[in-house]
C-alpha cells in the first residue's frame, strides 16, 4: 500500500434533476489519513461520496485522483486504486457470501488472469478480519443486518484498494461491532497506509477515529481539520441545528459533543440521506 495518492474534488457542483445537493465544493483528502464527513441529512454526504467514486457526473467541476480525472478513468482501473463502500448496496439474489466477498477482486482479473493464490488470500483475510469467515457458505439475503453490513465490509477490504470511501459502515450494526468496525478500518490506515474517507453520523464516533474532520452544511463544506477545530458548540449549532457542549473525551482525548437541547439556528431537513434520489 502506498501514501502517496492525491484526491480532491474541485469547485465540485452536483445534483438530482432539478436540484442542486453539493455546490462548488472544495475538499482535498490528506493522504494516509482518516478522513471522516459529518453533516444534517440530505447536506450531500453521500452525493459527494458517490462523484468522488465515479458513480455520479458532476454538473461542474471536477474530482481529481492523482492528477487525472476520476470520471474520465476506465471503471477498472480506478476500481484497482479506490474502493467504495455504499450506503445500501443490494446483492444479487441467493448469492453466498463467499462469492460476494470475492467479487470484491475482480478489478484485478483479466483476460488472461486467473483466480489466484493472492485472491484467495485476500477474501480469507477480510473474511477473518470481519469476523464473518463462519458465513461463507451462507446466502447473503439470509443474514441479519449487522450481518450483511459485515460482508459487504469484507469485500471492500478484498478488493485491497489503496484509497477506501464508505458510506455509514456502522450501519445496522450494535456499539460493540461499530466500535470494531472503526478499529479495524484505523488498523488498516495505521498498518497499510490506507486512505480512508467515510460518511458517519455520530460526531463522537467521528471525532474520536477521525485525522481529519469534514462538515458539511448546505452542500459546501463549513468547516475542516482537525477534530479539536471543527468540532465545537458553535459547528455543532451551524450544522445540526443543536446547542450543545464540547468537552474533551476523557478516553481518546478527543473532543466530545454533550447535546443540551436543540433550538431554532435553521430548520432541519426531513429528507433522509444516502439514497440517490434523496441527494444525501
Amino acid at each position: 500500500m502506498t501514501t502517496s495518492h492525491s484526491l480532491t474534488a474541485e469547485r465540485l457542483t452536483l445534483g438530482y434533476g432539478d436540484r442542486v445537493v453539493v455546490e462548488s465544493l472544495d475538499l482535498t483528502v490528506p493522504p494516509g489519513r482518516v478522513t471522516v464527513i459529518v453533516g444534517a441529512n440530505a447536506c450531500g454526504k453521500s452525493t459527494l461520496l458517490r462523484s468522488m467514486s465515479r458513480l455520479l457526473a458532476p454538473r461542474e467541476g471536477r474530482v481529481v485522483l492523482d492528477g487525472r480525472q476520476v470520471h474520465r478513468m476506465p471503471a477498472k482501473e480506478l476500481a484497482r486504486t479506490l474502493g467504495l463502500l455504499p450506503q445500501s448496496p443490494v446483492a444479487p439474489e441467493g448469492i453466498t457470501v463467499l462469492d460476494l466477498v470475492g467479487r470484491g477482486r475482480h478489478p484485478h482479473q483479466g483476460i488472461f488472469t486467473r483466480w489466484s493464490e493472492k485472491d484467495d488470500a485476500a477474501v480469507a483475510s477480510a473474511l477473518e478480519d470481519t469476523r464473518t469467515a463462519e458465513l461463507a457458505d451462507r446466502a447473503v439475503d439470509e443474514l441479519s443486518g449487522g450481518q450483511r453490513q459485515r460482508v459487504w465490509i469484507a469485500m471492500a477490504l478484498a478488493q485491497q484498494t489503496d484509497l477506501l470511501l464508505l458510506d455509514e459502515p456502522t450501519t445496522f450494526l450494535d456499539a460493540s461491532h461499530q466500535i470494531e468496525v472503526l478499529d479495524l478500518l484505523t488498523d488498516l490506515n495505521r498498518t497499510r497506509g490506507t486512505t480512508v474517507v467515510m460518511v458517519l453520523h455520530d460526531l463522537n464516533l467521528a471525532a474520536r477515529y477521525a485525522d481529519h474532520l469534514v462538515a458539511l452544511a448546505d452542500g459546501r463544506v463549513h468547516a475542516s481539520g482537525a477534530p479539536a477545530d471543527v468540532l465545537t458548540s458553535e459547528m455543532v449549532a451551524a450544522v445540526f441545528g443543536l446547542e450543545s457542549r464540547v468537552i474533551e473525551d476523557p478516553v481518546s482525548g478527543k473532543p466530545l459533543m454533550l447535546p443540551i437541547g436543540r433550538h431554532h439556528v435553521r430548520p432541519l431537513s426531513p429528507v433522509g440521506d444516502g439514497a440517490a434520489g434523496e441527494g444525501g
